[in-house]
């Protein structure tokens, strides 16, 4: 696994973000493939004639019936607008679509290009096959809208897929929280999303619950988002509080609390969040508001105590068991010298 910064800013996650926080674009060199330029010497024959055919046919050197004419001019102007979306549609998969990065993205935009060329091409169809195309194209139009007023809902979460490929809120594998659910995202459909919840009714932490969320995905337009993993940070603050008394040893007590939370955290842990802070760096976020060693704070409680708080940086997935296991030893260790950490007893707790 990666572990320097410029490591890890090659990932293409990480380089999309680092663009998009930095604003510094990425000059990536595309070139069309032998496949791709044969097919644009193909459409570049096809379109020239077509067109010196419709000449000809309107020149009246072909001598042909006028019905004949008709057709065949249809025909011709059919076969150049098909031939004209064929080539848009190939040098935007060879000239824009080969830019995205990630496979899944490129994967289905592409198919959405496909649709795309599929409907246009269907329509020239039927502006050849029918004399009045005006009065078909006019017809499909307001079947489409009563069709679209019909599916209202479904279209809009088709809308807010899209928007999710492109903007990116969150992907598949993100742990996020979208109005009352919170969850990691296993799958994003045309029309909905799924997440593994954790937390939830009836369980508390961030262990999952073993439910299912499904929700449209036109939520996204209209809900905050919550992602718990951003590639550049990819971490959670987090914090531990016990109170004690106003003339406990507080020296002794932040010593502790901060010795006791590096060792469970771990080197590896520590060195991962420098690794990140680094490239934060070249971000406009303030890289020196990231300490990636735990901190100890003390904050006068609402009651007659102070809190001691030990505040760290943890993988949010990671989040419940790391809490969990520090409880424990901190507590071990306090309760060790109890006259020094002075924590409250008995009917006081």
């Amino acid at each position: 696994m990666p572990e320097t910064a410029e490591e890890i800013s090659q990932q293409p996650e990480v380089r999309k973000e680092l663009q998009r926080a930095t604003g510094e674009k990425r000059h990536q060199t595309v070139k069309a493939r032998g496949r791709d330029k044969f097919w644009f010497v193909i459409y570049g024959l096809i379109l020239p004639g077509c067109a010196v055919l419709y000449l000809l046919l309107g020149s009246r050197l072909i001598r042909l019936p006028q019905p004949t004419v008709d057709v065949t001019g249809r025909v011709l102007g059919g076969a150049a607008l098909m031939t004209l979306v064929l080539a848009i549609a190939r040098a935007a998969s060879v000239y824009g679509l080969a830019r995205v990065e990630d496979a899944s993205t490129r994967f289905t935009l592409q198919r959405i290009t496909h649709l795309i060329v599929v409907l246009l091409i269907a329509l020239i169809a039927v502006s050849i096959i029918f004399v009045n195309w005006y009065a078909a194209v006019a017809a499909l139009g307001v079947g489409s809208i009563i069709i679209a007023l019909a599916v209202q809902t479904p279209m809009k979460s088709f809308i807010a897929w899209i928007y999710i490929l492109v903007r990116q809120p969150f992907r598949v594998g993100d742990r996020i929280k979208i109005g009352d659910a919170t969850g990691d995202v296993i799958d994003v459909s045309y029309l909905d999303t799924t997440l593994w919840e954790f937390g939830g009714q009836y369980i508390s932490g961030d262990h999952p619950s073993g439910r299912l969320i499904k929700f449209p995905n036109e939520k996204v337009l209209d809900e905050l988002v919550y992602n718990y993993s951003w590639p550049l940070f990819p971490y959670i603050w987090n914090e531990v509080k016990f109170q004690i008394g106003y003339n406990a040893d507080l020296e002794f007590i932040a010593s502790t609390m901060q010795k006791i939370t590096e060792e469970e955290l771990g080197k590896e842990m520590l060195k991962r969040v420098q690794t990140f802070r680094e490239l934060l760096a070249r971000t406009p976020v303030d890289e020196l508001d990231v300490h990636e060693h735990p901190r100890v704070i003390f904050r006068v409680g609402e009651n007659t105590w102070l809190e001691a708080i030990v505040r760290y940086l943890v993988a949010p997935r990671e989040a419940g068991r790391v809490k969990t296991r520090l409880i424990k030893k901190l507590l071990a260790a306090l309760n060790a010298a109890p006259d020094r950490v002075m924590f409250p007893a008995g009917a006081n707790r």
